[in-house]
């Protein structure tokens, strides 16, 4: 009997879903397939609070930084819906910001609840939050790049926990 606790849809959220949240679910994706969590029923999406982008592709500095690391960003930028609340069970944020709009959007306090912000998934890097690296150097993409890897790395390992064995 599965346990219902444990997050098996995963959504990642920025501003405009061209930089931070599509890296965080290339990053996850990559480390997740590796685990083979998609076996074991996990999957995963990213939007942005903002529909600025609706349609197009990651950031061109951003998808260059991750191919550098092997990840493959294709997904199209989409704006937060309010089915997604409902069809996802760990809503990730970036920043404070990304976190108090997405929790304005919630259709309810039980809603809210699946709204945790990324940066809580960080070991080996101290930060408070995913900055933004729109605005910045070739550097800060790569220092969201970073970040993204540990917090992905924690979240996938306590998914690979919290799951039970692949029947395959």
């Amino acid at each position: 009997m599965p346990n219902d606790s444990i997050p098996r849809r995963v959504l990642f959220v920025c501003l405009g879903n061209i930089c931070r949240s599509p890296a965080a679910e290339g990053v996850f994706a990559k480390l997740a397939t590796a685990a083979r969590l998609h076996e074991r029923g996990v999957s995963w999406d990213s939007c942005g609070v903002a529909g600025w982008h609706a349609g197009d592709l990651p950031d061109s500095r951003m998808l260059e930084a991750a191919s550098r690391r092997g990840i493959t960003l294709t997904h199209r930028a989409r704006k937060l819906r309010r089915e997604d609340f409902a069809d996802f069970d760990l809503i990730l944020t970036m920043d404070d910001a990304n976190y108090s709009d997405v929790c304005e959007h919630a259709p309810d306090k039980a809603m809210v609840a699946k709204v945790k912000p990324m940066a809580d998934y960080l070991r080996s890097m101290r930060y408070a939050y995913i900055p933004d690296p729109y605005y910045g150097t070739a550097d800060d993409f790569e220092l969201v790049l970073d970040l993204l890897e540990d917090a992905c790395t924690t979240l996938v390992q306590d998914l690979d926990k919290a799951l039970p064995a692949s029947a395959a």
